[in-house]
């Protein structure tokens, strides 16, 4: 298992009194792809900064590989990050907007080893032909580009992206997300992304963390937190709540759609069981490469033991869901 790469303990943060980061605690691995999710106004933002040394937190310790970082500054650490607006200087061309950190650390831009790596990451971000040309003849996805290339140029350890797509069209979205995957992946870059694109986090991450009212509400693989399914995620979504019906037991059930068809899996579980059963909601999500279904069905008292028995032997994940009834009770 890869080793915590940053570490947030107990961070807390206020703004003219008012408490943005309250109690944090989360641990980052080597080479995760992660996305903080949330609300506006939840403390993403201000989470990513803290990890790149742009904000010191009032009470609590960042770790990097863990040795506390918190009075290093930005340029010191091996972190660089990815912003919206793309930050480049217009009066530079590509080569020379992407040399910028080596010029900074008083680095020959045309040394050799130098020429190489902007060469090297022109072609990986696949801009080799626009090495000559200055931001006003670049898309936006290419100014992107050009961004990713120059936070990369020193080899940082973590990449942070602040809403790094989200002034992009869909289909250049999806072109920058395959790009971010593949530095993931292929050079075992650290990737943290701040986001409210549910296609970045479905395509991209592999780990997950909402965030609201400035405190860690779910965190998990993607995998997880969408089979879950959990309250925080419903609020960020939006979507409105099924009414479910307080007699039986209603279990949603998630699986990959690559593996099980719906109709072969609750017709199949319906005549093994000798039992029909009404479905009270479904959908199908993209996570990745697969197609995710995640249904409700609700099941009698009799068939509760023979259902979750049989779901569990197929290897399916569920969950019972409580009724608002239920935890309206609970909480009296």
């Amino acid at each position: 298992m890869n080793k915590n790469i940053i570490s947030l303990e107990n961070i807390a943060v206020s703004f003219d009194g008012e408490k943005i980061l309250n109690d944090i605690n989360l641990d980052i691995k080597d080479k995760e792809f992660v996305t903080f999710l949330g609300p506006s106004g939840c403390g993403k933002t201000t989470t990513l900064r803290i990890i790149g040394g742009f904000l010191k937190p009032d009470s609590g310790i960042v770790r990097f590989d863990g040795k506390e970082i918190n009075n290093i500054p930005p340029y010191k650490r091996n972190v660089n990050t990815v912003f919206q607006r793309y930050a480049l200087f217009p009066h530079l061309n590509v080569y020379d907007n992407i040399a910028l950190p080596l010029q900074f650390w008083g680095q020959n831009k045309n040394s050799k080893e130098n020429h190489a790596r902007i060469m090297e990451l022109l072609d990986l971000v696949g801009l080799k032909d626009k090495v000559n040309s200055y931001p006003k003849q670049l898309s936006g996805g290419q100014k992107q580009r050009v961004a990713i290339a120059r936070a990369l140029v020193l080899n940082p350890k973590i990449l942070l992206c602040d809403e790094a797509t989200s002034a992009l069209d869909p289909q250049i979205t999806k072109g920058i997300l395959a790009l971010l995957s593949k530095i993931n992946k292929e050079l075992g870059i650290t990737i943290v992304v701040v986001t409210h694109q549910m296609e970045v986090v479905r395509k991209a991450c592999n780990k997950a963390c909402i965030l609201e009212n400035g405190k860690i509400a779910d965190e998990g693989t993607v995998k997880e937190i969408f089979i879950k399914q959990p309250q925080s995620l419903k609020r960020l979504l939006g979507e409105e709540t099924v009414k479910l019906p307080d007699e039986g037991h209603n279990i949603q059930i998630a699986h990959l759609v690559n593996n099980i068809h719906d109709g072969e899996l609750f017709a199949k579980m319906s005549k093994e069981l000798n039992y029909v059963f009404p479905i009270l909601d479904g959908k199908i999500q993209d996570y990745q490469n697969d197609s995710m279904g995640i249904f409700t069905i609700n099941v009698d008292n009799e068939h509760l033991k023979f259902v979750a028995d049989y779901l569990t032997k197929e290897g399916l994940n569920w969950h019972e869901i409580e009724t608002q009834c239920e935890t309206k009770e609970d909480e009296e």
